[in-house]
């Protein structure tokens, strides 16, 4: 929590509980002194005392529900305000490199084939830019639970090897093994589950490099993909499929991303009555395995 929010809520709840405590004293020692009966002081200190303790219990437990509250929710907003500093950044840089782009073509006669490649950069940049996009809109329709699935049975291997082809173009130093086997049929919706693949590949691409390995593997009721990259710390396993949250520093990470991919990913999944789970790779690297819990 916040050093203020942590002082405040600590002083309140310790001035509740000392002055119930100190009420319950003189309350014990005023029934002492009005009442002669030894027998009924002893009764009513011990009703006293019990229906104290159930109040105390009850007043910890509620300030503990609170505090948890509230350092969830300065969490969020600090994974919140970590997720606009990332979009601004994310937004800006395909939009000025597409703006390079062109300039540099307009303003300069150049060969046919500079020309191409300067162009294929800008669609790169602007598939990532949708890419983007389309996060920030399916978060947005999860949230508000205003997505649905059209489930069908189709061919995992052609869905693969097309997500596979498209992030080629994007990192053509990357080693990509596809290890599903032919006519493996799947069932849920093509177009999430695609989604859910692209996510995983890209995230696996931001953190094992351009020059990653990375592995699609999948059966009628798993898939998934690994890397060769660094693998999630252990601290980090319990967060990562959180909304917004991404690993350091906004001001000292180098991986680009706003923080959904991971948590979309998770989201998906359970839309389709799956799970997801992260295993680490061996030797090294990330694995992350859906299982979609079909027969």
């Amino acid at each position: 929590m916040k050093g203020r929010t942590a002082v405040i809520l600590y002083v309140l709840s310790a001035y509740v509980i000392l002055q119930f405590i100190w009420w319950g004293y003189h309350i014990i020692d005023l029934t002492q002194e009005v009442s002669g009966d030894s027998g009924k002081v002893t009764k009513r200190v011990t009703m006293i005392i019990g229906e104290g303790a159930v109040f105390l219990l009850i007043l910890v437990v509620g300030i503990w529900y609170v505090r948890k509250s509230i350092i969830k929710d300065i969490k969020l907003s600090e994974r919140q305000s970590n997720f606009l500093l990332s979009v601004t950044h994310e937004l800006k840089t395909p939009l000025a490199s597409n703006k390079l782009y062109l300039q540099t073509i307009v303003k300069r006669d150049l060969p046919k084939e500079q020309r191409d490649q300067l162009l294929i950069k800008a669609i790169e940049e602007n598939d990532r830019l949708e890419r983007m996009i389309d996060n920030i809109l399916n978060a947005s329709r999860l949230e508000n639970k205003a997505l649905e699935i059209n489930v069908e049975s189709f061919d995992l291997k052609p869905l693969a090897q097309s997500s596979i082809d498209r992030f080629k173009q994007l990192a053509p130093d990357a080693k990509f093994i596809l290890e599903v086997a032919d006519k493996t049929i799947i069932k849920g919706d093509r177009h999430l589950l695609e989604t859910t693949m692209n996510n995983l590949i890209e995230n696996a691409l931001k953190y094992a490099g351009r020059s990653a390995e990375i592995t699609i593997f999948g059966t009628k009721a798993q898939f998934g993909v690994k890397d060769n990259g660094p693998g999630v710390s252990p601290e980090d396993q319990l967060e990562i499929f959180k909304k917004f949250y991404r690993s350091g520093s906004e001001d000292t990470r180098t991986q680009k991303g706003t923080g959904l991919g991971l948590y979309i990913v998770s989201k998906l999944v359970q839309l389709h009555g799956g799970s997801i789970q992260y295993a680490g790779n061996q030797p090294v690297g990330a694995c992350f395995i859906i299982d979609l819990h079909h027969d």
